[in-house]
């Protein structure tokens, strides 16, 4: 499978996702702003890494990540539902912290200005 489509086929999925949590998912154990930064699908479309970030606790990351995985099933039947291909992937979600990282840096660098 080509890289072009692989990239796209990641950009629909991590859109369709982000839409989904923010829709469909009524689960109380989803805590702060959750955002879908990337997805990373296997060539075959058997396995995609879903990225998210959470702007919460600790606590509430490690409950919103158990929320998600658990919802996955249901992602998969709706995202089956809404996309035009042929293989929806089995989904595996996973932290990203790279906002969190990105913001301590600039305050970081802000405080050193000083």
């Amino acid at each position: 499978m080509g890289s072009r489509r692989l990239e796209r086929i990641n950009e629909l999925l991590r859109e369709e996702i982000s839409d989904l949590i923010a829709t469909e998912l009524k689960d109380p154990r989803l805590g702060g702003l959750v955002s879908v930064t990337d997805v990373e699908t296997t060539p075959g479309l058997e396995y995609a890494r879903v990225y998210v970030s959470v702007l919460s606790s600790p606590e509430e990351r490690q409950q919103t990540l158990a929320a998600l995985g658990h919802a996955s099933g249901f992602f998969r039947r709706l995202l089956g539902e809404r996309l035009k291909i042929r293989q929806i992937p089995e989904l595996a979600f996973h932290f990203d912290d790279s906002i969190e990282r990105g913001d301590r840096i600039m305050r970081l660098l802000r405080e050193a200005r000083r």
